[in-house]
């Protein structure tokens, strides 16, 4: 699944320790990525609880996903985008839990 960034998604990966980064690269390739593609086909298929997906409260359309739960605290927000015409992902931000404050 295509995929883009914002500029406060590349702000905040800079901050991020190369692990944190790696950690992100495995769950979007291993998880995430995968179940995205299920969604593309089936709209109505669930998103694996390992990744606690849901929608962010107060901001429409933007989406959260917990890429990991010990320390530190990794999430993601992202929204459903096209891009040339197929759906695709366009990454807000990650880093820990102050990111829901601009998602």
């Amino acid at each position: 699944m295509k995929s883009e960034v914002t500029r406060r998604f590349e702000g905040d990966w800079g901050r991020l320790s190369e692990g944190e980064r790696e950690l992100f690269r495995l769950v979007v390739r291993g998880d995430f990525h995968p179940a995205c593609e299920r969604r593309r086909l089936d709209p109505a298929a669930p998103w694996p609880a390992s990744l606690r997906v849901r929608s962010v409260e107060g901001a429409p359309g933007i989406w959260e996903m917990t890429w990991s739960f010990s320390g530190p605290d990794g999430r993601a927000t992202f929204e459903w985008i096209a891009l040339d015409g197929e759906p695709a992902i366009r990454w807000r931000r990650i880093g820990g839990h102050a990111i829901f404050g601009q998602p």
